[in-house]
């Protein structure tokens, strides 16, 4: 089993609970919310992960990740996406220089906005 596999299969259990009952899932009640509420969400859980990280608190930082993970597959889910793609946009990623990646993105960018 790998990494993969525990995101998918966290992907599969937030898929099954997006019609579920809002007062019995969490992740229903999410869903049920709509958009503004996943993504604040998401805002709220990389706060708490940058502020796990400013004490250095090793333990927390993992435990606020999670939550920021958890809830950024909860976005993904909301808008027909899976964590396959990320995967894939990070292997594409992968070997490539950060800033060479950066300026690509930069040049994409101006000539998706002169189109």
């Amino acid at each position: 089993m790998n990494s993969n596999d525990t995101l998918e299969r966290l992907a599969a259990v937030i898929e099954s609970r997006r019609g579920g009952d809002p007062d019995k899932s969490y992740v229903a009640r999410l869903f049920h919310k709509g958009t503004d509420a996943i993504l604040k969400k998401v805002g709220e859980e990389a706060c708490e992960t940058v502020m796990a990280a400013k004490d250095g608190d090793k333990t927390k930082i993992v435990y606020e990740v999670a939550d920021l993970w958890f809830h950024s597959l909860v976005a993904l889910a909301h808008f027909g996406l899976s964590p396959a793609e990320v995967l894939a946009e990070l292997e594409r990623r992968e070997g490539l220089s950060g800033l060479e990646e950066f300026a690509a993105r930069k040049a994409q960018q101006r000539e998706s906005e002169g189109a």
